[in-house]
């Protein structure tokens, strides 16, 4: 099943995407598309049983906001693919790099990403993004670890570099507003099939910067939340970012062509949808409006 919320940014509604492409409107079924949500057997099982045709069409054009209320934590993996290793100049490391980013960094697949104040090295990362559907804590096993997915979406990880490079930690680079769209739909995990087995692709301006497989993580997702969940508890609505194939800015020739103004950045994951962020300077503007 494809959820999406739409509307405003926080009055946004929980609505799903039919078969032929039409948004219906779930809000007289379910009040809102949350860890609460995915972690309820007996919901998510009417959900299913739907004829999503028989609903209400959301009509307009109408915002798309992120398709889960914003998470308790965003949790990100570093160096995951071994040719992004290989374009810092790293190697894979023996064990997951985790770090994490506050939940305002969460955003819509088509609002604007903005740029920090005096940005000169924002940078794009196109990742699959893991929703839980239900706790897990210290959890060795991958395969029990997968089967806590509620779904998955696709996602820009975005980093300001130099603020990374300033160190110590990685946060610094990673927690600016907007700096994690995430959309346009949340599939849940039964359609996905093998999270192993996606494409990721990203391009800027029209020109593919990213061309990526799942199948090339050096920790499989199953693996990552195992690992994440004997060092923090993931709850439902949690969202982990898996890493990023190589293609970034950072890792290209002089001048490194890092985001700016005007920029318009597309991702995708296979089966996922295709996100579009404009990027913008900080102003305070607000999220655009766009339909599916």
């Amino acid at each position: 099943m494809r959820l999406l919320r739409v509307g405003p940014p926080g009055r946004e509604r929980p609505a799903a995407l039919d078969a032929d492409g039409i948004l219906r409107d779930l809000s007289g079924v379910v009040p809102e598309i949350d860890g609460a949500l995915l972690a309820d057997p007996v919901r998510m099982a009417g959900l299913r049983q739907l004829v999503l045709p028989g609903l209400p069409a959301v009509r307009g054009n109408v915002r798309i906001g992120p398709p889960v209320a914003r998470p308790g934590k965003v949790v990100g993996i570093g160096l995951n693919y071994k040719d992004h290793a290989a374009e810092a100049g790293l190697a894979i490391p023996d064990e997951p790099v985790v770090f994490l980013k506050p939940s305002t960094t969460v955003s819509g697949p088509y609002d604007p990403v903005e740029l920090p104040p005096g940005s000169t090295s924002s940078d794009h990362e196109v990742e699959l993004g893991v929703v839980l559907g239900r706790r897990l804590k210290g959890c060795t096993d991958p395969a029990a670890a997968l089967d806590a997915v509620g779904g998955y979406l696709t996602a820009d990880d975005l980093t300001e570099r130099a603020q990374l490079a300033k160190g110590p930690t990685w946060a610094k680079g990673k927690c600016a507003d907007t700096f994690t769209p995430i959309g346009p739909w949340l599939v849940t995990a039964d359609e996905v099939g093998d999270p192993q087995a996606l494409s990721l692709e990203l391009s800027v301006n029209g020109c593919v910067r990213q061309s990526g497989s799942t199948s090339l993580m050096a920790y499989g997702v199953g693996e990552l939340l195992a690992f994440v969940s004997c060092l923090m508890t993931l709850e439902p609505g949690d969202l982990v970012l898996t890493g990023t194939p190589g293609g970034v800015a950072a890792g290209r020739p002089d001048p490194k062509p890092f985001l700016r103004e005007g920029d318009v950045v597309e991702a995708e994951v296979s089966g996922l949808g295709r996100q579009r962020t404009p990027v913008l300077t900080s102003q305070g503007r607000g999220p655009v409006d766009e339909a599916v």
